[in-house]
Protein backbone atom coordinates (compact mmCIF):
# COMPACT_ATOMS: atom_id res chain seq x y z
CA UNK A 1 0.00 0.00 0.00
CA UNK A 2 1.37 3.30 -0.78
CA UNK A 3 0.41 6.99 0.25
CA UNK A 4 1.25 10.33 -0.95
CA UNK A 5 1.00 13.02 1.86
CA UNK A 6 0.61 16.08 0.35
CA UNK A 7 0.65 19.34 2.28
CA UNK A 8 -1.36 22.22 0.23
CA UNK A 9 0.99 25.51 1.44
CA UNK A 10 -0.36 28.82 1.39
CA UNK A 11 -0.90 31.49 3.74
CA UNK A 12 -2.65 30.29 6.81
CA UNK A 13 -6.53 30.39 7.70
CA UNK A 14 -4.93 29.91 11.28
CA UNK A 15 -2.75 30.00 14.25
CA UNK A 16 0.30 29.41 12.52
CA UNK A 17 2.96 28.51 15.37
CA UNK A 18 6.28 29.47 14.26
CA UNK A 19 8.47 26.42 12.90
CA UNK A 20 5.73 24.29 11.49
CA UNK A 21 7.46 23.80 8.69
CA UNK A 22 10.62 23.26 9.69
CA UNK A 23 8.77 20.64 11.82
CA UNK A 24 6.89 18.88 9.03
CA UNK A 25 10.13 19.12 6.57
CA UNK A 26 12.05 17.41 9.42
CA UNK A 27 9.78 14.79 9.94
CA UNK A 28 9.81 13.89 6.31
CA UNK A 29 13.43 13.88 5.82
CA UNK A 30 13.72 12.04 9.01
CA UNK A 31 11.40 8.89 7.87
CA UNK A 32 13.00 9.27 4.24
CA UNK A 33 9.37 10.35 2.66
CA UNK A 34 9.14 12.41 -0.35
CA UNK A 35 6.22 14.58 0.43
CA UNK A 36 3.92 17.16 -2.21
CA UNK A 37 3.49 20.20 -1.59
CA UNK A 38 0.80 22.47 -3.58
CA UNK A 39 2.31 25.98 -3.04
CA UNK A 40 -0.10 29.21 -3.55
CA UNK A 41 1.80 31.51 -5.83
CA UNK A 42 1.48 34.83 -3.41
CA UNK A 43 2.71 32.57 -0.48
CA UNK A 44 5.89 31.59 -2.40
CA UNK A 45 6.42 35.33 -3.20
CA UNK A 46 6.33 36.49 0.64
CA UNK A 47 8.28 33.18 1.94
CA UNK A 48 10.95 32.38 -0.85
CA UNK A 49 13.67 30.79 1.67
CA UNK A 50 10.82 28.95 2.62
CA UNK A 51 9.99 27.76 -0.86
CA UNK A 52 13.24 26.88 -1.95
CA UNK A 53 13.42 24.96 1.10
CA UNK A 54 10.81 22.56 0.55
CA UNK A 55 12.41 22.05 -2.89
CA UNK A 56 16.20 21.76 -1.70
CA UNK A 57 14.55 19.07 0.30
CA UNK A 58 13.60 17.13 -2.68
CA UNK A 59 10.01 17.23 -2.56
CA UNK A 60 7.49 17.48 -5.54
CA UNK A 61 6.05 20.96 -6.16
CA UNK A 62 2.38 21.76 -7.46
CA UNK A 63 0.66 24.33 -8.14
CA UNK A 64 -2.01 25.73 -5.64
CA UNK A 65 -3.13 29.03 -7.38
CA UNK A 66 -1.71 32.53 -6.84
CA UNK A 67 -4.55 34.09 -4.99
CA UNK A 68 -6.39 31.10 -3.04
CA UNK A 69 -9.74 31.79 -4.70
CA UNK A 70 -12.21 29.52 -5.86
CA UNK A 71 -11.57 28.81 -8.39
CA UNK A 72 -14.70 27.71 -10.44
CA UNK A 73 -16.37 31.12 -9.57
CA UNK A 74 -13.33 33.05 -11.75
CA UNK A 75 -13.65 33.82 -15.48
CA UNK A 76 -11.98 31.87 -17.83
CA UNK A 77 -9.46 34.77 -18.39
CA UNK A 78 -9.19 35.19 -14.50
CA UNK A 79 -8.52 31.58 -14.44
CA UNK A 80 -6.14 31.19 -16.64
CA UNK A 81 -4.30 34.91 -15.55
CA UNK A 82 -3.80 33.27 -11.33
CA UNK A 83 -2.71 29.96 -12.70
CA UNK A 84 -0.12 30.88 -14.79
CA UNK A 85 0.83 33.69 -11.74
CA UNK A 86 0.93 31.02 -9.64
CA UNK A 87 3.94 28.87 -12.07
CA UNK A 88 5.83 31.91 -13.09
CA UNK A 89 6.25 32.56 -9.46
CA UNK A 90 6.73 29.33 -8.27
CA UNK A 91 9.59 28.71 -11.11
CA UNK A 92 10.84 32.37 -10.48
CA UNK A 93 11.33 31.69 -6.63
CA UNK A 94 12.34 28.32 -6.89
CA UNK A 95 13.50 26.72 -10.14
CA UNK A 96 11.53 24.04 -9.99
CA UNK A 97 7.77 23.67 -12.60
CA UNK A 98 4.96 22.95 -10.80
CA UNK A 99 3.33 21.50 -14.02
CA UNK A 100 1.57 19.18 -14.42
CA UNK A 101 -0.29 19.00 -10.65
CA UNK A 102 -2.87 21.54 -9.52
CA UNK A 103 -4.88 20.92 -6.57
CA UNK A 104 -8.10 23.59 -6.11
CA UNK A 105 -8.24 25.67 -3.22
CA UNK A 106 -10.95 24.43 -1.00
CA UNK A 107 -11.72 21.79 -3.48
CA UNK A 108 -13.81 24.44 -5.39
CA UNK A 109 -13.91 23.74 -8.71
CA UNK A 110 -12.26 19.96 -8.81
CA UNK A 111 -15.46 18.45 -10.10
CA UNK A 112 -16.22 21.28 -12.81
CA UNK A 113 -15.83 20.06 -16.11
CA UNK A 114 -15.42 23.86 -17.33
CA UNK A 115 -12.36 23.96 -14.43
CA UNK A 116 -10.61 20.80 -15.31
CA UNK A 117 -11.07 21.55 -19.38
CA UNK A 118 -8.64 24.86 -18.39
CA UNK A 119 -6.76 23.26 -16.02
CA UNK A 120 -5.74 20.64 -19.03
CA UNK A 121 -5.36 24.01 -21.92
CA UNK A 122 -3.03 25.04 -19.44
CA UNK A 123 -1.13 21.49 -18.85
CA UNK A 124 -2.54 21.05 -15.62
CA UNK A 125 -4.43 17.80 -13.97
CA UNK A 126 -6.00 18.26 -10.77
CA UNK A 127 -5.04 16.05 -7.63
CA UNK A 128 -7.94 15.59 -5.18
CA UNK A 129 -7.56 13.45 -2.03
CA UNK A 130 -8.97 10.33 -0.63
CA UNK A 131 -8.07 11.53 3.34
CA UNK A 132 -8.88 14.51 4.73
CA UNK A 133 -8.04 14.09 8.53
CA UNK A 134 -9.19 18.31 8.37
CA UNK A 135 -5.99 19.63 9.82
CA UNK A 136 -7.37 22.86 8.75
CA UNK A 137 -9.91 23.03 11.66
CA UNK A 138 -8.35 25.16 14.65
CA UNK A 139 -10.56 22.66 16.81
CA UNK A 140 -8.91 19.72 16.13
CA UNK A 141 -5.66 18.87 18.23
CA UNK A 142 -2.87 16.58 16.63
CA UNK A 143 -4.49 12.99 18.35
CA UNK A 144 -7.36 14.09 16.19
CA UNK A 145 -5.46 14.86 13.54
CA UNK A 146 -3.13 11.29 13.78
CA UNK A 147 -5.94 8.84 13.99
CA UNK A 148 -8.15 10.62 11.20
CA UNK A 149 -5.51 10.16 8.98
CA UNK A 150 -4.28 6.94 9.95
CA UNK A 151 -7.17 5.29 10.00
CA UNK A 152 -7.97 6.71 6.89
CA UNK A 153 -5.12 5.59 5.20
CA UNK A 154 -5.42 1.76 6.73
CA UNK A 155 -9.25 1.71 5.93
CA UNK A 156 -8.44 1.91 2.16
CA UNK A 157 -7.64 -1.69 -0.14
CA UNK A 158 -5.86 1.48 -2.26
CA UNK A 159 -3.54 3.55 -2.22
CA UNK A 160 -4.44 7.11 -0.84
CA UNK A 161 -3.31 10.52 -1.12
CA UNK A 162 -3.47 12.52 2.10
CA UNK A 163 -4.40 15.83 2.15
CA UNK A 164 -2.58 18.54 4.64
CA UNK A 165 -1.82 22.09 5.23
CA UNK A 166 1.87 23.71 6.10
CA UNK A 167 0.41 26.00 8.37
CA UNK A 168 -1.31 23.80 11.27
CA UNK A 169 0.50 23.44 14.44
CA UNK A 170 -1.33 20.16 14.88
CA UNK A 171 -0.54 18.77 11.85
CA UNK A 172 3.39 19.60 12.98
CA UNK A 173 2.55 17.88 16.28
CA UNK A 174 0.63 14.72 14.06
CA UNK A 175 3.07 14.05 11.41
CA UNK A 176 5.68 11.90 13.38
CA UNK A 177 3.19 9.25 14.96
CA UNK A 178 1.33 9.21 11.02
CA UNK A 179 4.54 8.63 9.73
CA UNK A 180 6.05 5.69 12.71
CA UNK A 181 2.13 4.10 12.69
CA UNK A 182 1.95 3.81 8.65
CA UNK A 183 5.70 2.70 8.25
CA UNK A 184 4.96 0.02 10.94
CA UNK A 185 2.28 -1.18 8.54
CA UNK A 186 4.62 -1.50 5.40
CA UNK A 187 2.61 1.69 3.70
CA UNK A 188 5.57 3.22 1.44
CA UNK A 189 5.53 7.08 1.09
CA UNK A 190 5.74 8.28 -2.39
CA UNK A 191 4.65 11.44 -4.23
CA UNK A 192 1.39 11.70 -6.38
CA UNK A 193 3.87 11.21 -9.68
CA UNK A 194 4.00 7.51 -8.41
CA UNK A 195 0.08 7.37 -8.48
CA UNK A 196 -1.34 6.49 -11.41
CA UNK A 197 -4.60 8.28 -11.65
CA UNK A 198 -3.73 10.97 -9.27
Amino acid sequence: MRAALTFDTEHPDGPCPPGTLDTILSTLAGAGARGTFFLQGRWVGSSPEAAREIVGAGHRIANHSHYHARMDLLTDEGFRHDVAEAEATIQDVTGADPRPWFRCPFGSGMDDPRVLGLLTELGYEHVGWDVDPKDWDVGREGPDVETAAVDGVLGRANDSIVLFHGWPGSTADALPRIVERLAAEQVEFVSVDALPGS
